[in-house]
């Protein structure tokens, strides 16, 4: 555990919609600048939160599908789901600090 995995529109519903626990799904673009400063943020709350979240990653040119039904116009892009339900969404670069608050907002406390 603790580290982000990779999805496809095909692979969507079982990884994220039918997951156990939250998953945030970081969108991204091999040409996108921001997206390389935030991909270093996204592995640390991958470890971070292991026990808590899992984390997804998905390029967005490859899989039209998912983005286009999430309605993704920018990356990086950050969907939050709980209980296969859209929770949050963030377009645009964003910090590690300004995620984890995001997160904390939803995820229930470490016991």
């Amino acid at each position: 555990m603790g580290s982000v995995i990779l999805i496809t529109d095909s692979e969507f519903e079982a990884e994220v919609l039918d997951a156990q626990q939250p998953v945030l799904v970081y969108f991204w673009a091999s040409w996108c600048g921001p997206c390389r400063l935030v991909s270093p943020s996204i592995d640390g709350i991958a470890k971070n939160y292991s026990d808590r979240l899992k984390v997804a990653k998905m390029e967005i040119d490859p899989n039209p599908a998912t983005v286009a039904k999430y309605q993704i116009e920018g990356v990086p892009a950050l969907l939050l789901f709980k209980n296969g339900e859209l929770a949050q969404a963030h377009e645009g670069a964003i910090g590690k600090q300004k995620i984890e608050s995001m997160l904390e907002a939803h995820l229930s406390p470490v016991s």
